[in-house]
């Protein structure tokens, strides 16, 4: 399915009109979120073929935002760790979108089975194009990642399950 700049401006107006406050359509090349009352979020293509340039439809009401957000291939995972008791979880202090890496072409900040000490960085909350450090309280060692890179967290939501030293 390719986007229509023009029949996306048309259902733009379409929704500014009406009492419609989130839309989500889905396909296997892009997924489309339409919220009124939000702030804008940046257009990401959902293939790996880099866009030269993205040209936004002028939108009918200012209040209105198109969002496409990228998603994760689906593969088969391991299962994942059972918990132990005395394993401590890593949360997020806000709602935003959690990435492994400083940036797509650099190693993760932490991967499984490292070990870490108190105050290290071991991931990026990006929160309204800001991006927020999320350091350890305390020293130990990564036993599993529960969120996968890009994807939305919430306030308090576990990212990471650290066993302490």
């Amino acid at each position: 399915m390719s986007i229509n700049f023009n029949e996306l401006r048309e259902l733009l107006g379409t929704i500014s009109q009406t009492d419609i406050t989130e839309l989500i359509l889905k396909s296997e090349e892009f997924e489309l979120t339409v919220r009124k009352g939000t702030a804008t979020m940046p257009i990401m293509p959902l293939s790996e073929k880099p866009i030269s340039e993205v040209v936004s439809p002028p939108v009918p009401e200012p209040s209105v935002q198109p969002v496409m957000t990228q998603t994760e291939p689906v593969t088969s995972e391991p299962t994942p760790p059972i918990i132990d008791k005395n394993w401590i979880p890593i949360t997020s202090p806000m709602v935003g979108t959690f990435y492994r890496a400083p940036s797509p072409d650099e190693a993760p900040f932490v991967e499984v089975n490292d070990r870490i000490r108190s105050g290290q960085t071991v991931c990026i909350i990006e929160a309204m194009k800001l991006m927020n450090e999320i350091e350890a309280e305390s020293a130990g060692q990564i036993m599993d990642i529960v969120v996968g890179n890009g994807e939305s967290v919430e306030y308090g939501q576990t990212l990471m399950w650290l066993k302490p030293e």
